[in-house]
């Protein structure tokens, strides 16, 4: 059995001391779920939720969290990421929370991760116990992580619902550090371009007040288009939908993304 890093041979908790490691580029993938009412759902769905917009609040509060380890978690170093992200897969009255952490240094981001997913989930319930408070937060587990002297993990599939889950890869070893680039104080990687598109697009809707089931039925599409986009299921919205929305909202598409 591997010896638990964490203690000496006195067998008292110490930090690891990583000074003779290679840096290397280490990346780490984390899921967390929240399972709630149909009602709560709509809520998080049609931002009509009491506490505002309840998967951006949590989106942050995991990038802060990402950047806030060693100070939870007594034993773990401080680390400079190069990227922290956080992504929603909402169906079925729960939202799947996917957070990424990536660094080029001497220890692995796994709890960075974790930690990020874990506190975005409690950041989403936070925002609609005043719905639901029998919300269940579940399934916190590393899905994969890549770097480092252990090499790449993938976690194991396991049953859903609906059936077997697809494997999850490890993330892919960059070939070279990503350019990271900054929104709102927030370091996060080459997706920069459709995520500043998708939070101007938010702040568009929330400036006009327009919820995306209402604004939806005005133009003539489905609701999934808008909420796809949102989440970041999708990275853009198709030309046509970009064109209806704007007709409904009297305004120009590139009104939209301002």
């Amino acid at each position: 059995m591997s010896k638990l890093s964490h203690l000496n041979d006195a067998g008292d908790a110490h930090m690891v001391d990583v000074s003779g490691k290679p840096v290397t580029e280490r990346q780490a993938r984390a899921e967390a779920t929240v399972t709630m009412s149909a009602e709560a759902f709509a809520a998080v769905m049609d931002g009509t939720a009491p506490k505002g917009d309840v998967l951006a609040a949590a989106r942050i509060a995991g990038i802060m969290a990402a950047k806030k380890v060693p100070e939870l978690i007594p034993l773990c170093h401080p680390i400079a990421l190069s990227k922290a992200s956080i992504e929603f897969e909402p169906g079925d009255n729960r939202v799947r929370i996917i957070a990424l952490a990536a660094t080029s240094g001497q220890t692995g981001v796994e709890m960075e991760a974790l930690t990020a997913a874990s506190i975005a989930a409690l950041t989403l319930y936070d925002m609609i116990k005043a719905v639901d408070k029998a919300a269940v937060i579940g399934d916190v587990r590393l899905l994969a992580k890549s770097g480092g002297k252990s090499g790449d993990y993938r976690a194991p599939q396991k049953e859903s619902p609906q059936g077997r889950e697809p494997a999850t890869r490890a993330p892919a070893k960059s070939s070279g550090r990503p350019k990271p680039s900054v929104i709102m104080g927030e370091v996060v990687g080459p997706r920069a371009a459709a995520d500043s598109r998708r939070e101007a697009f938010r702040a568009f809707m929330t400036r006009n007040r327009l919820r995306p089931t209402t604004w939806a039925k005005d133009a003539g599409i489905p609701s999934g288009e808008i909420l796809g986009f949102l989440t970041g299921r999708a990275r853009g919205l198709s030309s046509e939908a970009a064109e209806k929305l704007a007709r409904a909202a009297k305004v120009r598409v590139e009104d939209l993304f301002r």
